[in-house]
């Protein structure tokens, strides 16, 4: 069956770290590696919470900055550097626009409650999605298959006329498992070799 729909992910796939260097100062600074920095912000208690909705980003700050101990003066400084080295794949966003013309497109992310205000006023994504599912929103995160259910539901489609991308195994397996076409991202150039390969079948 034909692929109707197109779905992406956003961190690691369309925003990225290019520059490994400004966190890694940046966790220097708290004794701690880049790694273990970004599971404080992302992947602990209070990042966890913020992805599902439970509590602010601005709260999730708060919870970071006593975790850290930085003063409240220093949390915009931190937020900055924290993410001075990832980019914005604009060039990326553009072929989704070309796609949009012949597919549905989506966005599926699991991120914090401010995401959706951030791509539009700031990244300025109108244009590039049919919908964009953020995980904060639905109070529901990848892989669970609810959200990819809810995704697909959002754009009308059925899994087997979707496919979906995203940089994370386990997220690409969530996918799978509802029956959706997956492509397992590692740079744009693979990404886009590998959709094309699969939309031509």
């Amino acid at each position: 069956m034909a692929i109707r729909t197109i779905i992406w992910d956003l961190g690691g796939v369309l925003m990225r770290t290019v520059d490994p260097v400004p966190r890694e100062r940046l966790a220097a600074r708290f004794g701690k590696s880049a790694r273990e920095l970004e599971y404080i912000f992302y992947s602990g208690e209070s990042g966890g919470r913020c992805q599902l909705g439970e509590i602010t980003f601005e709260q999730h700050l708060e919870n970071v900055r006593h975790i850290l101990g930085f003063a409240p003066e220093e949390t915009e400084d931190f937020v900055r550097q924290f993410w001075g080295g990832d980019i914005f794949d604009e060039e990326l966003v553009s072929y989704i626009r070309e796609l949009r013309g012949k597919y549905k497109t989506g966005l599926l992310s699991n991120a914090f409650p401010n995401l959706r205000e951030w791509l539009e006023e700031d990244a300025k994504v109108d244009g590039a999605f049919d919908a964009m599912i953020i995980s904060a929103e639905v109070n529901i995160v990848k892989p669970d298959p609810r959200i990819y259910h809810l995704a697909l539901e959002s754009l009308g489609t059925p899994p087997q006329e979707a496919i979906f991308i995203d940089d994370m195994v386990h997220n690409i397996a969530g996918a799978r498992e509802v029956g959706m076409h997956t492509v397992h991202f590692r740079d744009p150039i693979q990404a886009r070799e590998e959709l094309e390969q699969t939309l031509a079948m």
